[in-house]
């Protein structure tokens, strides 16, 4: 009997996003699968992975999805009047009726400052070529080439250290190169890496670091500096979703999932980031206004990213420093445990009870008759006219 192959499932990310796309909670989503609503967060979250029927009725409901959003996007892509931009629903009973307040769904690209390339449905390399590792090579190059200068501009403006948005973007990219194959074949590699790279910019423990107790140079125009300075003083998780609905052109759902946030989570810090800008620079309350401050602010600071082969190389240099010091540190445990066993008591000595004779103890010494050769020395002493050696004894002048 032969076992019906299982179906495929997206990555975890693409789960929720799939979800939310559709406007659907957990708990809806529960319901149609026939699960819980924890058993629905633990598969978005990558925790678990469903299995048996759960797992075919899960992928048949989020191909569905898929489908109905290939089918708008065909329909989308064929000609038609020009658009306008929709806004999203009232998020909130303050935002209602006030114009402007919402946020706009959007997609907008930037010529050589906010670059983001198309998703793309397939790989990029055929499964027979993307095996080769001067292919893989290739295509990880081309994926560097194509992000990294505009990733370094953006993690300058999450975090205002230029030392760290190159170093952010390298690590980032270094994690990309070992999983590879993973990242090849996500639907948005870009997303992939520039996810990686804010998380590892916004990470607490770099205020530790002797490095960040002084704040780098500001910018030299004080327009930029005044928005740096804005920027900065917004909580992290407002300027994550800022920069990235404002800066990249995401749209709300994808700004989400990449927060780990809901949609209306992340449409109340956009609201309540873009309020705290207008506040200090009244001329940015214009989202246009703001993408385009952003997009100059990114531009006017030069930040050059390493070469891709540079990249890969210290990223499996480094691999290869972390494996030998597992593997000494796990060979230094394997002999302090070997050591120990060949060192302990192979058998139980039980404690002695009070009073009990114990043998092997040498008697108490002390004060007691001398032995006659002791005597014999005592008198011998005492006989003697003068004690102590004759060079020392004074003479009268």
């Amino acid at each position: 009997m032969t076992q019906s192959p299982t179906s495929p499932l997206p990555t975890p990310k693409e789960r929720r996003r799939l979800r939310e796309s559709k406007s659907l909670t957990q708990d809806q989503v529960a319901a149609k699968v026939g699960v819980t609503r924890e058993t629905v967060r633990s598969w978005e979250s990558g925790r678990t992975t469903p299995r048996g029927r759960k797992r075919e009725v899960y992928a048949k409901f989020l191909a569905s999805i898929e489908a109905e959003r290939a089918t708008a996007a065909t329909a989308a892509a064929a000609p038609a009047p020009s658009r306008a931009a929709i806004a999203s629903p009232t998020l909130n009973s303050r935002s209602a009726g006030r114009p402007g307040s919402a946020p706009k769904v959007r997609k907008r690209e930037s010529p050589g400052m906010w670059v983001r390339p198309p998703v793309r449905t397939e790989p990029a390399e055929s499964p027979r070529t993307d095996r080769s590792p001067k292919s893989a090579a290739e295509a990880f190059d081309r994926l560097y080439t194509h992000t990294a200068p505009a990733l370094v501009r953006q993690t300058y403006l999450l975090t205002g250290r230029r030392t760290l948005a190159r170093e952010s973007v390298e690590r980032a990219f270094q994690l990309a190169w070992q999983r590879w194959p993973e990242v090849a074949v996500d639907r948005d590699p870009a997303g992939w890496v520039r996810a990686a790279a804010h998380e590892y910019a916004m990470s607490p423990w770099h205020r530790l670091r002797p490095s960040h107790r002084h704040p780098d140079a500001p910018p030299a125009d004080p327009a930029d500096r005044a928005l740096l300075d804005v920027l900065l003083s917004l909580p992290p998780a407002y300027r994550r979703t800022l920069l990235l609905y404002d800066g990249v052109g995401l749209d709300l759902p994808e700004t989400a999932a990449e927060t780990e946030a809901t949609t209306p989570a992340a449409a109340n810090r956009l609201l309540h980031a873009r309020e705290a800008v207008a506040e200090q620079l009244p001329a940015l309350a214009v989202p246009e206004q703001l993408h385009r401050r952003l997009t100059e602010l990114a531009g006017a600071e030069k930040l050059q990213a390493p070469k891709s082969n540079h990249v890969r190389t210290e990223g499996e240099r480094r691999t290869r420093f972390w494996t030998r010091s597992a593997i000494a540190f796990t060979v230094l445990i394997i002999g302090a445990t070997a050591m120990t066993l060949r060192t302990a008591p192979t058998r139980y000595e039980p404690v002695p009870s009070p009073g009990a004779m114990i043998s092997g103890v040498p008697p108490r010494m002390g004060p007691g008759p001398l032995s006659p050769a002791d005597e014999k020395l005592r008198e011998k002493l005492r006989a003697a006219e003068e004690s102590g050696p004759h060079r020392l004894a004074p003479e009268a002048d």
